[in-house]
């Protein structure tokens, strides 16, 4: 209702004038109720994103919000080499916990070519944890096994669960042998891993007796070829294989599979299909049709490489428009996991503003462990991941976008009344008038970063702010 204004005039009458200011408001709501046009970008039942894990009876500090939990990646690349990371990783997850993080994922855990230079990215030996004198070392570049498993221990005790990166596509650290394949000699002879399991030769790799190659070959390494039963056997089939030591004996919870444009999506799915757990295909590829394609093959979550790609371009060039255009998780938001960086890529500068979509849309968040150890602001990151345990609920509506401002609604879901996010992109204070799913209800930024407390109209109506280059999350102050 617009203010009244009392005037005394000379003749002892009283006159009543409408404020001016009052009559903006009313006018500016006119012409965001004649323009708005809401998209509605998910169509669901409203359900939170879930890893698929049953944790049992395990009563840790992690407890899952109503808009479900968040990844951190527990790694950068080149970490301090010296056998320390596990320990440190271990060190922070009673905090991570805390913050409401939910899963870790670490990097490659066997030994690799390097030894204990190694980030794990040309494996040599599946079997060994850190506790077989290969390739020059005992340890790993992170530490030994049994640090690992202290490791996964304690995670499991603060109700966390831990992801491994397995690389399926390629080895490295073979001898040499004569490959009556190719005519020369190949370092394809594994036949000697100090562990003992999976020993693997000529036969194994492309090219073979099966076929001269499959999806793609990655740095010149010798590259797996999954049609064998053997390594099929050795990878997922058998009881002591890969995936089942690293499940039952090991306690990995899931799996991070790197390099999957290197083989075909039938292996992920087999591998899903005898072991279980949370999955996700690092497909490095923006074409959401591609991305989609090979989730729904593979039955596993991929990377949203298309939402990253469109962020970077959104933020950073100035045209928030570009948040209207198709991602993974608006084409399925139950198998698309969400990332601002990671230890290969890292090209969003204005990387806060990524963060605050991530954590109140849909999908799957994953924090950068640098930057949130070390680049960012952990008190703003631990608000977002709480706003998102806590507030980011339901299907998602776009209400608003332009180059520099974008607003989105969650609609909630199960008694939770989801949140409207406002990220401006511009060098000043912007408002707007926005429909909500809230009526004669006060609202406030759970950010911090207005100080407003609107109430919202009867018809849901309500103006919300936003300051420069920030953001704003709004939901009902209960």
């Amino acid at each position: 209702m617009r203010k009244l204004t009392k005037i005394l005039l000379g003749t002892g009458f009283m006159m009543f004038l409408f404020s001016c200011e009052e009559d903006h408001a009313v006018t500016e709501l006119d012409k965001a109720q004649e323009s708005t046009s809401v998209i509605h970008v998910t169509d669901h039942d409203g359900q939170p994103f879930d890893t698929g894990t049953n944790r049992g009876d395990q009563k840790g500090r992690y407890t899952a919000g109503p808009g479900g939990g968040v990844m951190m990646q527990g790694f950068y690349w080149d970490v301090p080499a010296g056998g320390t990371w596990w320990n440190t990783v271990k060190g922070k997850l009673s905090a991570w916990s805390s913050a409401g993080i939910e899963s870790v994922w670490l990097p490659p855990v066997s030994k690799a070519q390097n030894g204990a230079f190694s980030m794990g990215y040309d494996p040599t030996d599946y079997f060994d944890f850190g506790n077989y004198n290969q390739n020059g070392t005992v340890e790993t570049r992170f530490g030994s096994k049994t640090e690992l498993q202290s490791l996964i221990n304690t995670a499991h005790a603060e109700n966390m669960e831990v992801y491994a990166d397995i690389v399926l596509n390629h080895n490295s650290g073979g001898q040499l042998e004569a490959n009556q394949y190719t005519g020369t000699n190949t370092w394809t002879d594994f036949t000697g891993v100090a562990s003992g399991k999976f020993l693997r030769s000529q036969h194994d790799f492309h090219p073979n007796w099966v076929h001269g190659g499959d999806a793609g070959f990655f740095g010149g390494f010798p590259d797996l070829c999954h049609d064998v039963p053997y390594v099929q056997d050795w990878l997922w089939n058998r009881s002591d294989g890969v995936a089942k030591y690293y499940k039952n004996t090991m306690g990995f919870d899931g799996w991070r599979f790197d390099y999957v444009k290197g083989f075909d999506p039938w292996v992920v799915a087999a591998w899903n299909n005898a072991v279980g757990g949370f999955s996700v295909g690092e497909l490095w590829d923006s074409d959401v049709n591609w991305l989609e394609s090979w989730a729904n093959s593979a039955n596993s979550s991929v990377f949203d490489f298309a939402c990253y790609y469109k962020m970077n371009d959104a933020f950073d060039g100035n045209n928030l428009n570009l948040l209207n255009d198709d991602m993974m998780w608006k084409r399925n938001p139950y198998k698309a996991v969400t990332f601002v960086t990671n230890h290969d890529t890292d090209e969003i500068w204005n990387k806060m503003l990524a963060y605050a979509y991530i954590l109140t849309h849909e999908g799957y968040p994953t924090i950068f462990y640098q930057d949130y150890e070390a680049w960012l602001d952990k008190n703003k990151l631990n608000n977002l991941i709480w706003i998102h345990n806590n507030k980011a609920t339901g299907t998602t509506s776009i209400l608003h976008v332009d180059n520099d401002e974008y607003v989105a609604r969650r609609n909630g879901y199960n008694g939770n009344p989801g949140l409207i996010v406002y990220i401006n992109n511009s060098s000043s204070w912007k408002t707007r008038w926005v429909p909500t799913n809230w009526y004669n209800t006060q609202i406030k930024d759970f950010t911090g970063h207005s100080g407003w407390y609107p109430t919202t109209q009867s018809g849901g109506w309500v103006q919300i702010q936003c300051p420069p280059n920030s953001y704003s999350v709004w939901s009902p102050n209960i």
